[in-house]
């Protein structure tokens, strides 16, 4: 096995070295030319057989282990390639969710789309259903054979890109709240499907707001029984993190020497207290990495537990926040101007930019609040509070 992961680690290395684009942060500058980077990004990967590694053997690339998965993410995240951003509730979460959940018909008629870069999105959170995703409210009527959806989602990761929705919507209000949820496969080119992104703090539109007014969705494009939505759902959030957390910290790594250059250039090499905090951010990265690494290994040998995940999640968030903290304070007020962003970048040594940025992993993949409670309940065995008490 050891062969033939070293094997494919210089097969795929030769291959980036040849195609990977290293003017990506310059050529998407703007919203529409960062989604034709991505699509023609993707494509090239699904040419070459790393794109969908995760799918079955029966499509190009899959059946990979996990070991090789590995392989594969880190190379990217070496060759500092641009992230499979636009794609991947396409290549994950939707992926899984026709895997599991969907028909044969559907699975035909959707996933070769895929790779041929048709993209999706999640259609989950609403305004007053964030943590809450039982709570949700947008309502899903059947007259015939078809259902009538209202309602507004929120947060959907570029959905104003998107061909394809993934839809939790509310066909009974009778019984538990999980119970009457019901899973829709919705056209965002469908009359009365409105998209509107959010302008985030850093100048990004990584997010959008979908609203719905009289959507017709045939029933053949309902996963599962009317009433099964919950469970769907889930087969939906749990598709693969760990992969994306260790390309995340290894990313991260790469990127020190974007700390290291603006302190050469802002003249602090002989500040010891900034050389202190530089040499403590190392330290943590390099745990951080060895983290993700010992998380996989962990799945790989089916030895993981509930909250190991939460665990690498928590350490990365936490080390973005501090990398980006240090770079605003080692540029000093020019840090603190906000220049152009480049899409999709998560680590770009646009220091305000990365630092505004860097708040929202806390709460993005399931804030660091949930991540503790896991931790300490279903890791740690602790109690929660009793019910009443308060400060």
């Amino acid at each position: 096995m050891t062969d033939k992961l070293e094997n494919l680690r210089s097969e795929i290395r030769a291959w980036l070295t040849d195609h990977a684009p290293g003017d990506w942060r310059t050529r998407a500058d703007t919203h529409e030319k960062f989604a034709a980077e991505q699509r023609e990004w993707f494509g090239k990967l699904v040419g070459a057989g790393y794109a969908i590694p995760h799918w079955p053997e029966q499509w190009p690339g899959g059946g990979r282990s996990l070991a090789e998965q590995k392989v594969i993410y880190e190379e990217l995240a070496r060759a500092d390639a641009p992230r499979l951003l636009l794609s991947f509730v396409s290549t994950y979460h939707a992926f899984a969710t026709l895997h599991e959940c969907g028909s044969a018909e559907q699975q035909a008629r959707y996933l070769p789309e895929i790779l041929k870069g048709e993209t999706w999105c999640q259609g989950f959170s609403e305004p007053n259903a964030g943590s809450d995703l039982a709570a949700i409210k947008t309502k899903a009527v059947r007259k015939g054979d078809v259902y009538i959806v209202d309602g507004q989602k929120v947060w959907s990761t570029m959905a104003q890109y998107a061909d394809k929705c993934l839809l939790l919507t509310r066909t009974s209000s009778e019984g538990p709240k999980q119970a009457g949820m019901t899973y829709l496969l919705m056209d965002m080119k469908a009359p009365g499907v409105t998209v509107r992104p959010i302008h985030q703090i850093q100048g990004d539109e990584e997010f959008a707001e979908i609203f719905l007014d009289g959507v017709e969705i045939p029933v053949s494009q309902r996963v599962g029984d009317e009433g099964d939505g919950w469970a769907v759902a889930q087969a939906t959030l749990a598709s693969e993190r760990g992969l994306t957390l260790m390309e995340l910290s290894y990313r991260l790594r790469g990127n020190m020497y974007r700390l290291a250059e603006t302190v050469q250039k802002c003249g602090r090499v002989d500040d010891a207290g900034i050389l202190r905090d530089l040499g403590r951010l190392v330290t943590q990265i390099d745990a951080v990495c060895a983290l993700s690494d010992q998380f996989l290994q962990k799945r790989i040998d089916g030895t993981e537990v509930i909250g190991d995940a939460s665990i690498v999640k928590n350490a990365y968030s936490h080390c973005l926040r501090a990398w980006a903290d240090l770079g605003v304070r080692v540029g000093g007020i020019t840090a603190q101007y906000r220049e152009p962003i480049t899409f999709g970048d998560l680590n770009s040594g646009n220091w305000m930019a990365d630092f505004m940025n860097s708040y929202a992993w806390t709460i993005a993949g399931g804030s660091e609040e949930v991540q503790r409670n896991i931790i300490a309940e279903r890791m740690l065995g602790m109690p929660r509070e009793p019910k009443g008490w308060a400060l």
